[in-house]
C-alpha cells in the first residue's frame, strides 16, 4: 500500500488525471504547476530573454507544452524527456446535433485507436475548448468542462442482440451517439451558451467554432486489496506528462533539461503542435541561439549531444491473455519501467540509447524491462521516431507496463509510477551523457 512521500504523488497523479479531459486541460494544468515552481511563460511571437539558471516554458496550440531548465554554466547538452498530451475518445461533429425515438443524441467521431465496448453505460461529461465572440464582437477561446455526467451510451440489452458476447463488430456512426436528454427540439448552439454562462459567467456571447469531447467522469482511483494498481482515464499518456514533469520539478538543475509534451500523437503527430511537426526544433534552435549559438553548426553539435527519452505506457503481461505477449518479453505491472524495442523502428530504441537507460536505472536503484511484440503481431508506435526523424536527435522509447490500452479506463501499477519518476529524475542529472555509439 502507498505510503508517505509515495501517497503525495499518486494523490498529484490522480488530481491531474482528474482536472485534465483534454489536451488543453492537461496543458494549462502542467503550466500552472510550472509557474507555482518558478517557470517563466514565454510567447512564440515575441523575443526571448533566457538567462543561466532560468527557468522557461512555452505553449503552442493550447495544447502542447515544452519546459526547459538552463544551466547556471554553459549549455553543452539537453537530457529530453517527450510525451503527449492527447487521448483516444470521442469527438463531437461539428453539426453534432440528431434526434432519435424523442431523444437528442450528438454525433461523434472516433479520435484515435480507441477500444470503443467500454464507452457503453459509462458517465460521460463534456469537455474541450470553445471559441466565443462577445458582444463588442471580440472572439475569445474558452475552456470547457462539464465534470458531471450529462450523457450516456446505452447498450442494447442482450435480449436484442443474443450474438453480443460474439464478438459483434461495433458501428460509430450508427450505435455511438450519446443520448443527453429527452427531446426533439432542443440543439446543441444553445445548451453551450448555458453551460458556458454556468462555468464562466458567460452571457452575452455567441458560440462560433468548438472543439469537444466526451470523457468518463469516473474519478481515478487506486485498486486492489493493497492499493497496487491506479485506474483511470488518459493513463495513455497523462502519466508519461505527470512523470517528465515531477522530474524536471525534482532534478537539481545543474544540467540542461527539457520536457515536451506533444499534441495528436495518437492520429499520427503530424500538426504543428504534434512531434511531426515544427515545435520542438522551434525552440531548440531558439534556445541554441539566445545562449550564444549563432550557426547551425552550434544547433547540430547540441542536439548530437544530446539525448530524448520518449515516454509512452507499453503493453504489460494481461494475466487473462498470456498468448498475446512474446513469452521472453511481457513487462510485469509494478517491476519498473519498459525499454521498448523494434527492429522496424517503430520505436526508437537502440543498443546504445538502451544500455545508458539501463545504466540510469542502475544508478537510480530501478528495475527496469523489456518489450518487443510477438513477431506474429503488429506494433504501435510513439513519439520517439518522430521526434528523431524530425529533429534528429539521440532516442529511446520507455514507458510503464499497462493494462487495456485505449480503452475509456485504463490500469497501471502504483509502484511503476514511483520507478519511473525516480530513473528519469537521475536521468536529468547525469553529468554525462556518452552514448559510445
Amino acid at each position: 500500500m502507498p505510503q508517505g512521500e509515495h501517497t503525495d504523488t499518486l494523490d498529484r497523479l490522480r488530481d491531474f488525471l482528474r482536472t485534465s479531459p483534454t489536451p488543453w486541460h492537461a496543458t494549462r494544468n502542467m503550466a500552472r504547476r510550472l509557474e507555482s515552481a518558478g517557470f517563466q511563460r514565454l510567447e512564440e511571437t515575441r523575443d526571448w530573454d533566457l538567462s543561466a539558471g532560468g527557468r522557461y516554458y512555452v505553449t503552442r496550440n493550447d495544447s502542447s507544452i515544452i519546459a526547459f531548465q538552463l544551466p547556471c554554466t554553459s549549455l553543452a547538452a539537453l537530457r529530453m524527456i517527450g510525451a503527449h498530451t492527447d487521448s483516444p475518445g470521442l469527438h463531437l461533429k461539428p453539426n453534432a446535433t440528431q434526434y432519435a425515438a424523442g431523444w437528442l443524441q450528438l454525433g461523434v467521431q472516433v479520435y484515435g485507436g480507441a477500444l470503443l465496448a467500454p464507452w457503453f453505460d459509462r458517465d460521460l461529461g463534456l469537455a474541450g475548448r470553445v471559441h466565443v465572440r462577445h458582444g463588442d464582437g471580440r472572439l475569445e477561446s474558452v475552456l470547457l468542462n462539464v465534470d458531471r455526467p450529462v450523457a450516456t451510451i446505452p447498450s442494447l440489452a442482450i435480449h436484442l442482440d443474443r450474438e453480443a458476447n460474439s464478438g459483434r463488430a461495433i458501428n460509430p456512426q450508427t450505435q455511438m451517439a450519446p443520448v443527453l436528454m429527452q427531446s426533439e427540439s432542443a440543439t446543441l448552439t444553445p445548451l453551450l451558451q448555458t453551460l458556458l454562462a454556468r462555468e464562466h459567467g458567460l452571457d452575452d456571447i455567441e458560440v462560433v467554432d468548438f472543439e469537444l469531447s466526451f470523457y468518463d467522469v469516473q474519478p481515478p482511483a487506486l485498486v486492489g486489496v493493497k492499493q497496487e494498481l491506479v485506474a483511470s482515464a488518459r493513463l495513455d499518456n497523462l502519466l508519461s506528462c505527470f512523470t517528465g514533469m515531477e522530474a524536471l520539478l525534482e532534478c537539481d538543475g545543474e544540467q540542461g533539461a527539457l520536457l515536451v509534451a506533444n499534441d495528436h500523437e495518437e492520429v499520427g503527430s503530424a500538426s504543428a503542435c504534434g512531434a511531426q511537426g515544427p515545435f520542438l526544433g522551434d525552440v531548440l534552435r531558439r534556445l541554441n541561439e539566445a545562449v550564444g549559438g549563432a550557426t547551425e553548426a552550434s544547433l547540430v553539435q547540441l542536439i548530437q549531444s544530446s539525448l530524448m527519452i520518449s515516454c509512452d505506457n507499453a503493453h504489460a503481461l494481461h494475466p487473462n491473455f498470456i498468448d498475446k505477449h512474446d513469452e521472453q518479453h511481457g513487462p510485469a505491472i509494478n517491476q519498473g519501467p519498459v525499454i521498448k524495442v523494434n527492429a522496424s523502428q517503430r520505436y526508437a530504441t537502440n543498443s546504445a540509447t538502451g544500455a545508458l537507460f539501463r545504466d540510469v536505472c542502475r544508478e537510480a536503484s530501478v528495475p527496469v524491462q523489456a518489450f518487443v511484440t510477438r513477431a506474429d503481431m503488429g506494433c504501435g508506435s510513439t513519439i520517439g521516431p518522430i521526434t528523431a526523424t524530425e529533429v534528429g536527435v539521440p532516442t529511446l522509447d520507455v514507458g510503464v507496463p499497462q493494462w487495456a490500452m485505449h480503452s475509456v479506463r485504463e490500469t497501471a501499477g502504483t509502484e511503476d509510477v514511483i520507478h519511473l519518476i525516480r530513473a528519469l529524475r537521475t536521468f536529468l542529472d547525469r553529468p554525462a551523457l556518452e552514448l559510445n555509439a
